[in-house]
């Protein structure tokens, strides 16, 4: 019976790049700028890596359908290389894929990568998505990813009874955060510490959603070499490894929408792929047993929601939880340490892996004390692709070997 691929694949060396407004960078350039940060990082030569899995969303301005545009960029020696795309979650994909291929012993070690020239295209939010756009014209014809999004917070109110101004001071809270993590990172593209005033103050995009709540565009890359931890010993002998202890994804098949079920108050892939990596990982006290988080805040709201959605915060608590600084950098589970979308923006293809890269860097105990999670040991990453009703979430759970 399959039992999934907990610790039969450990991370080498990864790479990330400044994420912000790149004008004077292609995607070539972002590529090899985490490229060469991650082959340091993982002390091998180029030509050890023997396959590589890309992760982009938009082809046609960035990398092209294939997987010759990272073969060329980075000069890989004429190794298979795979592009995927999954939505937002296409960084994670790419991660999930050179993954399997160590752990079913195809390859040894294998490049991951995601990057996204999002600036390039010319929006000012996400450029629309055939496939996201048809589902949303069906659904409304004048919905925009905030007012989807900004539904989840009635919704939710509605369901637990609560005050519009309680779920409004969450996530005033969660944006406060975010942005006291962003300002002590050199890679994130927002790097200015916001007040609360400065958070309720700001002109509402799509109530109960304001400017503060509402993630940024920009370009950005990520990647990561992972090999057997047997190799990775073997390379890295003084030093702890990071282990994947889950991968798992959960893709919507529509019921979200079609049927009365549904509150619109939860993401239920979010519900489902959580459970199947805790299983995976052998986790059985979530809101015990993980370290630290770093979840797909494309808008406040919704990292609100994930908190319950990954069996974390009690249902209805997620508020109280947030609140109460639980969540924040010295809380019991720090979420985005690194700022998270909120500060770096998200060019599709890499957020999953920049993710990653953080709880990997805090789970060596990499960063400067003061941005530095306390005792980590278990790191969790959800990635999220489209919208409350129609989504894909990616979840990986990384620990310490």
């Amino acid at each position: 019976m399959a039992d999934g691929i907990r610790d039969k694949v450990a991370i080498l060396g990864m790479g990330c790049t400044v994420f912000g407004e790149r004008w004077e960078s292609d995607a070539g350039d972002l590529l090899l700028e985490a490229f060469l940060e991650c082959l340091d990082d993982a002390g091998i030569e180029k030509k050890e890596i023997q396959a590589a899995w890309i992760g982009n969303h938009i082809d046609e301005v960035n990398i092209g359908k294939g997987g010759v545009y990272l073969a060329n960029a980075l000069h890989l020696p004429m190794i298979p290389v795979t592009r995927v795309e999954n939505f937002c979650a296409s960084g994670t994909e790419a991660f999930r894929g050179a993954c399997y291929a160590v752990a079913s012993g195809a390859y040894d070690i294998v490049l991951a990568a995601g990057v996204e020239k999002l600036k390039d295209v010319g929006y000012g939010g996400l450029p629309d998505s055939p496939a996201l756009g048809q589902l949303v014209r069906l659904l409304s014809p004048n919905a925009t990813a905030p007012g989807l999004f900004a539904q989840l917070a009635t919704a939710y109110a509605a369901k637990y009874g609560l005050p519009m101004e309680k779920i409004k001071e969450a996530m005033t809270h969660i944006s406060w955060k975010s942005h006291q993590n962003g300002a002590k990172n050199p890679r994130a593209h927002l790097r200015r510490a916001v007040t609360t005033d400065q958070i309720t103050d700001s002109p509402f995009v799509a109530f109960p959603l304001g400017l503060f709540d509402c993630c940024g565009v920009s370009d950005g890359s990520a990647m990561a070499i992972v090999t057997t931890p047997e190799i990775a010993r073997s390379l890295k002998p003084n030093q702890d490894l990071v282990m994947v202890k889950a991968l798992q994804i959960a893709v919507s098949s529509g019921a979200e929408a079609l049927y009365h079920k549904w509150d619109g108050a939860t993401v239920e892939t979010t519900r489902l792929a959580a459970k199947r990596a805790y299983a995976e990982a052998g986790i059985k006290n979530p809101r015990e047993e993980i370290s630290m988080m770093e979840v797909h805040d494309c808008f406040s709201v919704t990292e609100m929601v994930t908190m319950e959605d990954l069996h974390i915060s009690p249902p209805g608590g997620a508020p109280d939880d947030i609140l109460s600084g639980f969540f924040d950098l010295d809380g019991q589970i720090p979420c985005q340490s690194d700022g998270g979308l909120k500060c770096f923006g998200h060019p599709i293809g890499a957020s999953g892996l920049r993710m990653i890269y953080e709880v990997y860097n805090q789970l060596l105990k990499r960063w400067p004390e003061d941005r530095l999670v306390k005792n980590a040991r278990l790191g969790l990453t959800h990635n999220l692709g489209g919208i409350p009703a129609q989504n894909i979430c990616s979840i990986s759970i990384l620990g310490i070997s």
